[in-house]
């Protein structure tokens, strides 16, 4: 009996340990940072061609989020004196990709084409449902605009 009840107060603990972990996580917000010397042109690009804000700005550090609020994404100048060494490095320009979800993605594209941004991607349907097209940062990093849709069967 004093077995059971242990176990059954070890277990009683433990899910409440991942309850308030599992609480912990829906409070959690991710905002991808790129290091970058290019913060003047990167903040354009994101600005005029794809109609991201700014949240803050300084001299080092930039933070923008989307047209809707619900994602941000920095910039951050390399070597700067008040970062520690893991966020000195620049990025190199490869293997890193961005997808933004947007209802309406031949309006997006139609859009970036006036604007004459290079389309990399030109704009297509997957076999897997999604609709969707490219294109490149300032900084190299590949820009999937997509709207979802379940695929046909």
């Amino acid at each position: 009996m004093k077995q059971v009840l242990k176990i059954s107060l070890i277990f009683l603990v433990i899910t409440q340990m991942n309850a308030q972990t599992n609480q912990n996580l829906k409070t959690m917000k991710l905002n991808a940072g790129i290091i970058t010397e290019k913060l003047s042109e990167t903040k354009e690009f994101y600005k005029n061609v794809l109609g991201f804000g700014v949240t803050f700005e300084n001299e080092f550090y930039l933070l923008m989020h989307t047209p809707n609020h619900q994602a941000e994404i920095s910039f951050l100048l390399p070597n700067h004196p008040t970062q520690k060494p893991l966020f000195q490095k620049a990025f190199a320009g490869n293997g890193m990709y961005l997808t933004i979800e947007v209802d309406d993605v031949d309006k997006v594209y139609q859009d970036i084409k006036k604007k004459g941004i290079e389309i990399k991607i030109d704009i297509r349907n997957e076999p897997w449902g999604d609709r969707h097209f490219a294109i490149v940062d300032p900084n190299g990093i590949g820009i999937d605009i997509v709207k979802y849709t379940a695929p046909k069967q």
